[in-house]
């Protein structure tokens, strides 16, 4: 048998009850096939759980063997029963051949033996842009511990100031090598490092403290533990496309990369910003501006031992503002720490629009919020973080937008600052309100702004929401509000350092969780039966909506010929799907197979639940649709194309939850191809003078830009190939718009629906492929490309007015002509 492997890891533990055998590496046939491994201990077969990883470095390294991507392995054994272990060997099979991978007798297994309570690794070590040393890596504690304490040590045992941050590593509960009650294990300490010195980093947990040696550690990392950094945060699909970019700039400029992100830019977004920022003459300009409604912004900070630096800047940033009708209210609960206080007092003798008041106790967060919301005397208040930047047009901008309506709230776009204010980076680029999108996660965060009356009204921040009390705010504010707006522009700056949010977001899951109480209080308030679940991406969250009376849905599908494509999608709603009031009418459009007919017999044969009608006129996508309505008993329609399968049990339930609620209209899903590639996942206006999908191509799991490729939101359109109507809208609306026979009907009928004020929704837990166009085929013949182009020019004449404005669900710094999240 010809098989290249290599062992990387070999972890025999023995804590208290807990012992287990853990062997890691990697192993493929150079004539193809599947390995099946199995693991002796004392010569007995031991059952054993596996687990198969994607290995990138073998893939490049033995490209000539083609081996499998998935050839890294896992075997783990419990040997909690067994007293003395004599010996150890590891087999893989194939082809009914076998070869041993690994062995150790009892010498050896004593030798390997550990007993610390810590298991961990280290995965990379890099140069920040500010100078500091980097060590990332993942540890947790088989005790359970869900937190354990990091400390940097030197080669003298000297304590070096560090700060650590935690972080989900989802990929090792995947691989079954972290239990999931622990995947918040990923670690990054950051330290100023000398050069030629040797570092330790000492964790703790509740029994004992573990020494990792840095030096031996990076030393002694496999090349593989390098390339699974950079590759765990790429889309698998994107192997290739990385090892051609591994080659050309090797690790470090992989990594560089890398961490960056995707690129969403055709430039980087610094230079961008710093290219569109308002300049010194427009910002003279501006101070000379005479508005007509001038009303006074309070902008409001609860400080708390600011650093003197940030203090500086941020109080500078309000008082270069171009509009000068503001007081900057400043609630200081540091607590004794005399240097802010001073600093406070000086600002105030300089410009009495500081206004500040020393806290005798720190009550928190909201309660140091509540003192400095006290006292405002403006008729709008501005929500400000003590370490945060404004732009000097902030509030410029805000009054600007205030002159013709006096908007209730008012948001802007932001971004990111490091920690020097010298490079900008991660720009929040919002749409305008979209109440699905803020359920998922708090999008709107700065820079927001209220009429007085309003948060006042509301009663404030709330100490039992501290850590997402912004949240909790601007939902109550805007259940009172009328009117909110959007302002397209980066005005505020979210700085990034070791203790923010912005750049430690992992290690405060308590935030998260005070959000989650927020989502779940709101939905209290306004009547809404719904669940709220913190995803496994930091500060997102899914709710699920309760479907009460489970009302009948009417499942309308179009049929032309395709028996094994609608089979697929019949008995995955029959098998998969947990929803199970709903009727299937399959509309019968001139197929000519007799196969067909007799499988239509079988399927009203076996199900009560299905009906077929028959349509005889020429195709029209439409009319299909709208005659299919006509047979409804339903009170949602579910349109569904016949080459779908559900994926996710709830996939009809979650749209159904949605469609219930009275402001929503129309509910779309999440289609995947058959590589498990984004089909959809929300259509955005303007693309190609018309309508297009976004996300197209990204993986399942990729979350896309500001995650919305993965957390719901509301968008202009979604596709009919999947979409949830209710059905008293869709008689509202007078259903599919027949002219459009065959593209486009599906953005027309949004549309219309948001013309009545209902909200489309698409809802990213809805996940089902999409094979698509197996039916009607593509428009690749000239009388199709006509037939589009004709119906692309009646659809922008239909909707002229409402593309000219743009898609208030995108961002217009996008620029719509070079394709979706781009910057010009």
């Amino acid at each position: 048998m010809k098989i290249k492997y290599r062992i990387d890891r070999i972890d025999i533990r023995e804590v208290d009850s807990i012992r287990y055998i853990a062997i890691t590496g990697w192993a493929f046939s150079t004539t193809g096939g599947t390995i099946n491994y199995s693991l002796q201990v004392n010569k007995q077969d031991m059952p054993v759980i596996f687990s198969e990883t994607i290995r990138p470095d073998i893939l490049h390294e033995y490209e000539k063997y083609h081996p499998r991507m998935k050839c890294g392995f896992r075997v783990y054994v419990d040997i909690s029963e067994i007293s003395n272990i004599t010996s150890i060997d590891l087999f893989a099979s194939i082809d009914g051949e076998t070869k041993r991978l690994f062995k150790a007798d009892s010498n050896q297994v004593t030798a390997l033996l550990n007993h610390e309570s810590i298991v961990y690794a280290i995965d990379y070590k890099h140069l920040e842009n500010d100078g500091n040393t980097s060590i990332q890596g993942w540890a947790y504690s088989l005790l359970g511990d869900k937190e354990l304490a990091f400390v940097v040590i030197d080669s003298k045992g000297n304590e070096i100031e560090s700060t650590t941050r935690v972080y989900n590593r989802e990929d090792l509960y995947k691989l079954k090598m972290v239990p999931v009650e622990q995947k918040y294990c990923g670690f990054r300490t950051s330290f100023r490092a000398i050069e030629n010195e040797n570092y330790f980093i000492k964790v703790t947990n509740q029994k004992e403290t573990v020494i990792i040696d840095l030096a031996k550690e990076l030393k002694g990392r496999s090349f593989f533990q390098k390339i699974m950094y950079l590759f765990r945060l790429m889309n698998w699909k994107n192997i290739k496309r990385g090892l051609k970019y591994l080659r050309r700039n090797g690790i470090s400029g992989f990594l560089k990369r890398v961490r960056k992100g995707p690129s969403h830019d055709k430039i980087h977004y610094d230079t961008w910003f710093n290219a569109n920022k308002v300049t010194d003459e427009q910002l003279k300009k501006q101070r000379e501006v005479e508005f007509k409604y001038q009303p006074k912004i309070s902008v409001i900070v609860p400080t708390y031992n600011t650093p003197k630096k940030f203090l500086h800047e941020m109080i500078d940033s309000v008082l270069n503002q171009s509009y000068g009708n503001f007081e900057l209210c400043i609630a200081d609960g540091s607590q004794g720490n005399t240097e802010v206080q001073t600093i406070l007092e000086e600002y105030h003798q300089k410009d009495a629009r500081v206004i500040y008041k020393v806290l005798n106790d720190n009550f928190g967060i909201a309660g140091n919020t509540n003192e400095a919301l006290a006292m405002a005397t403006g008729e709008y208040v501005g929500l400000f973080d003590h370490d945060d930047l404004l732009t000097p047009d902030a509030l410029y901008e805000i009054v600007k937008s205030l002159q013709d309506v006096k908007y209730d709230i008012l948001y802007t776009d932001e971004d990111k600052v490091n920690s020097d204010g010298t490079e900008f980076d991660d720009p929040n680029l919002k749409p305008d309100f979209s109440l699905d999108l803020l359920r998922s996660h708090n999008y709107i965060t700065h820079f927001f702004v209220v009429k007085t009356d309003i948060i006042n009204g509301v009663g404030g921040f709330r100490s039992e929401f501290d850590g997402a009390q912004d949240y909790d705010v601007m939902f109550r504010c805007i259940e009172q509000a009328e009117t909110i707006y959007h302002i397209p522009k980066v005005l505020y700056h979210w700085r990034m350092h070791a203790n923010s949010t912005a750049e430690n977001p992992e290690s405060k899951m308590y935030c998260y969780e005070a959000g989650q109480k927020a989502i779940s209080e709101h939905y209290k308030r306004v009547g809404v039966d719904a669940k709220v679940e913190i995803m496994d991406l930091w500060g997102m969250y899914h709710t699920t909506y309760a479907t009460p009376g489970n009302p009948l849905v009417s499942i309308i599908i179009p049929n032309k010929d395709e028996k094994e494509t609608l089979k697929t999608c019949i008995e995955s709603l029959y098998k998969k799907n947990v929803y199970q009031d709903f009727e299937i009418i399959i509309v019968e459009n001139n197929s000519e197979s007799t196969e067909i007919f007799e499988y239509y017999k079988e399927l009203e044969k076996k199900h009560t639940n299905i009906k077929v009608v028959y349509w005889e006129n020429d195709f029209n996508y439409s009319a299909i649709n709208n005659y299919g309505v006509s047979f409804a008993k339903g009170e949602y329609l579910l349109f569904l194309n016949n080459d779908t399968e559900v994926i996710a049990k709830t996939a009809v339930s979650e749209l159904l939850g949605c469609c219930m609620r009275e402001e929503v209209g129309i509910v779309g899903a999440k289609l995947l191809y058959e590589d498990n590639t984004v089909q959809h996942a929300g259509i955005v206006l303007g693309f190609g003078g018309f309508a297009g999908h976004i996300f197209t191509g990204i993986g399942r799991d990729d979350v896309g830009f500001m995650v919305r490729a993965r957390i719901n939101g509301n968008y202009s359109a979604v596709t009919a190939a999947c979409m949830m109507v209710d059905k008293k809208v869709f008689e509202e609306v007078g259903g599919f718009d027949e002219s459009f026979k065959v593209g486009l009907n599906d953005v027309d009928f949004c549309l219309k629906v948001r013309q009545i004020n209902k909200l489309v929704v698409f809802n990213a837990f809805s996940l089902w492929y999409h094979y698509e166009s197996k039916s009607r085929g593509y428009e690749d013949t000239a009388e199709k490309i006509r037939r589009l182009e004709g119906e692309i020019k009646h659809f922008q004449d239909k909707w002229g007015d409402v593309l000219r404005k743009g898609d208030p669900y995108y961002n217009k710094n996008f620029k719509i002509e070079h394709g979706p999240f781009i910057l010009g």
